[in-house]
């Protein structure tokens, strides 16, 4: 009996190990996935800590400090590149959102299979979306920074 399975384990198809650049790309054995999750979450508590830092400078008006008024602390160039800083997180965050609503309705995963083995994945239809979306968020990210360039040149 131990033969036929030994005969059977000899014709499982092997794949190369070496992934090469994909490697790289296709975020190690964690997958592209795991690192928009990761940077989903980052961003969420940077714009939570940008929120609450708004809230702070906003309320220094009703004691008469004007921070953003003319040249003032906050017209700095770090504060203006933080700026820029802070609409990416939020063009990253907003769209990866919007992924990961379809993905919860169940737009993003396919129909209904039954679960037989081999398993069938939802990879083949999230990773193109998470792609798309990471396209929208360059788009985004370079009109935004073209706008950050052009008003900080005006000035």
């Amino acid at each position: 009996m131990l033969k036929g399975t030994e005969a059977d384990m000899a014709e499982i198809k092997r794949y190369d190990n070496r992934l090469g650049i994909w490697g790289w790309l296709g975020g190690g054995r964690w997958g592209v996935e795991r690192y928009a999750y990761i940077l989903h979450r980052i961003t969420g508590l940077g714009i939570l800590f940008y929120f609450l830092l708004h809230i702070v400078v906003t309320s220094l008006r009703a004691k008469g400090i004007y921070l953003w008024a003319g040249h003032g602390f906050l017209h700095q160039p770090i504060f203006e590149f933080a700026e820029y800083v802070v609409f990416a997180a939020f063009a990253y965050h907003a769209c990866n959102g919007i992924r990961l609503v379809l993905v919860e309705l169940g737009f993003a995963v396919g129909k209904p299979v039954e679960p037989v083995y081999p398993y069938k994945t939802s990879l083949n239809v999230q990773r193109p979306l998470l792609i798309g979306m990471m396209i929208l968020t360059a788009v985004f990210l370079a009109i935004g920074g073209y706008a950050a360039l052009t008003e900080g040149l005006v000035r």
